[in-house]
């Protein structure tokens, strides 16, 4: 279960990188790419079910966890019975799937669907230009119903996943209802208590005083100074959006700020601030020591021993050990004195690059049908919950309204219910709504809603930047800029808040960056903000 949410969390808060694996295709490939299964529409039926009436095997890869075969899976057993469509899986372990993706597409050998598979933009654009992802735009139209409305009510969504040429090649994951930009900080409840604290900090300085606390006061109450105010276990990456808001940077490479301007962060201001704030808790150990090279497992081992006061996961628990409490409240982004408020990120709602169609695919109509269910409150029901009788059931279905049942056997429902659907630790095309927890959430579940409202989107959180396309020819110079540049501020961020480097050589790190692109991304990326917000 942990680590399962832990990965969505982490396909959410994940920030857009593009790269470009080849050039462009040919006009005729991408007209092979519009027909392709054009013979096999006449025995599609638009409606209803089953999707076809002779049963059909398509081929299909995605990334897997590991737990269960998909053939096994109830959830493809009931989709098969309910569509008329089997699927050969073609899958690769999610660790290795982007590598074994690119193989594929190299090969000439492609599944029909590629399903969950995070397709960037880029290779959206380059393969979709070359004919081997289909165009789905039409598709749609015709057979996708659940999609064509989602898109008229959300034109935002369109925007970002229709490429430069005017073509729709994938379809996304929509999950509105998770605000979480990256996972939240949350605060040891423990050390709150110990502490006598009753407000949260507000300030950068308020946060400080908090951690210099923990760090002298022995809110464990071992006798022993083994107290680590805050740690990460990422390279800062699970902390940086938090702290970067505090001196008013929505990301920490590219946003666009209330003016539609677009920022290149690392060169900026207040990335100077927060390195000089993060400078200023490590060198007097509020910050731990090992946050750049411990693993996220060593992080909580300390966790677990009651020591750490301020840290990132999912949710506290999973960090800091027990069953789910209100205790670990949530962190409430704090303020330096720069800004009026803090900046607070917050996600899109959707992941693009969820699903596609290959020329290999002899039935896109079908396949299009197939997926548009998982785009339905029924669809995402049971792909998201499981088929109704195995850990839920209906006490109301007029008002949606739901019970868990006891898990079969025992155990974890999460861990049992990654046996049952391939929606576990993927990004599965569908959306996930309030409709489908009805009746399913429990205190803490509500609990964590409330404290995502009070302090995040009720102060005004907003998404830093749009998924989008950029042109090949945009691609290809943002690629090859990053290759170099990207490494070289996170070195230096490091050096800079370890003291390696003196934050007085900020002057000669900007020019530097300036020389390696910088400015340039920057440059880039307002240019395809502008064309995707006039689109």
């Amino acid at each position: 279960m942990h680590k399962s949410r832990k990965a969505w969390s982490l396909l959410l808060a994940g920030v857009m990188t593009v790269t470009l694996l080849a050039g462009c295709g040919s006009s005729g490939d991408k007209e092979k790419g519009n027909t392709a299964g054009a013979g096999a529409a006449e025995s599609v039926n638009k409606e209803g079910f089953p999707i076809v009436n002779e049963s059909i095997t398509l081929s299909l890869m995605a990334p897997d966890i590991g737990i269960q075969n998909w053939k096994d899976m109830p959830v493809m057993s009931e989709m098969e019975k309910l569509t008329g469509i089997k699927f050969e899986y073609l899958n690769a372990p999610r660790d290795s799937f982007d590598t074994k993706k690119n193989l594929v597409f190299a090969s000439g050998d492609y599944p029909d669907v590629f399903f969950g598979a995070k397709l960037t933009q880029a290779e959206e654009l380059n393969y979709g230009g070359q004919g081997i992802l289909i165009p789905l735009e039409g598709l749609i139209d015709e057979y996708a119903p659940n999609v064509k409305k989602l898109l008229e009510d959300y034109p935002d969504i369109r925007k970002s996943i229709t490429a430069p040429d005017g073509h729709i090649y994938s379809l996304p994951r929509i999950e509105f209802n998770q605000p979480w930009y990256r996972n939240p900080l949350w605060y040891n409840g423990d050390f709150l208590k110990a502490l006598d604290i009753k407000k949260l900090p507000e300030t950068t300085e308020e946060l400080y005083t908090y951690l210099k606390r923990v760090k002298e006061e022995d809110p464990n109450g071992n006798g022993k100074k083994d107290e680590i105010p805050l740690a990460s276990s990422s390279k800062m990456r699970d902390l940086r959006t938090w702290i970067l808001g505090a001196f008013g940077a929505y990301e920490e490479e590219i946003y666009a700020d209330e003016k539609d301007v677009v920022h290149y962060t690392p060169m900026e201001e207040p990335y100077k601030a927060y390195l000089e704030y993060m400078n200023r808790l490590w060198s007097e150990e509020l910050l731990d020591h090992e946050s750049f090279s411990q693993t996220d497992d060593q992080k909580k081992a300390k966790a677990k021993n009651n020591q750490i006061g301020l840290f990132s996961d999912w949710h506290a628990y999973f960090t800091h050990g027990g069953e789910p409490n209100t205790e670990d409240v949530m962190f409430s982004p704090v303020k330096s004195d720069m800004v009026e408020a803090p900046a607070i990120a917050k996600n899109k709602g959707y992941a693009t690059g969820a699903f596609a169609i290959s020329s290999s695919n002899k039935a896109p109509e079908a396949s299009m049908r197939w997926v548009d269910y998982l785009y339905s409150y029924d669809g995402a029901m049971l792909f998201d919950k499981g088929p109704e009788g195995t850990l839920w059931k209906y006490t109301d279905k007029a008002s949606m309204t739901k019970e868990w049942l006891p898990v079969p056997g025992g155990g974890d429902r999460e861990e049992f219910r990654s046996t049952l659907t391939p929606n576990y630790g993927i990004s599965a095309p569908m959306v996930i709504s309030d409709d489908l927890t009805i009746g399913l959430k429990t205190e803490f579940d509500e609990w964590v809603t409330k404290e995502s409202k009070e302090k995040l989107l009720d102060r005004g959180a907003k998404v830093p930047f749009p998924a989008l396309f950029l042109t090949a020819e945009e691609s290809a110079e943002v690629t090859k800029l990053r290759s170099d540049l990207s490494t070289y501020v996170m070195q230096m961020e490091a050096k800079f808040i370890t003291g390696q480097d003196s934050i007085s050589g900020w002057d000669k790190y900007v020019d530097t960056i300036k020389k390696m692109g910088g400015q340039r991304i920057a440059e880039i990326y307002q240019t395809a903000y502008d064309r995707w917000k006039t689109s």
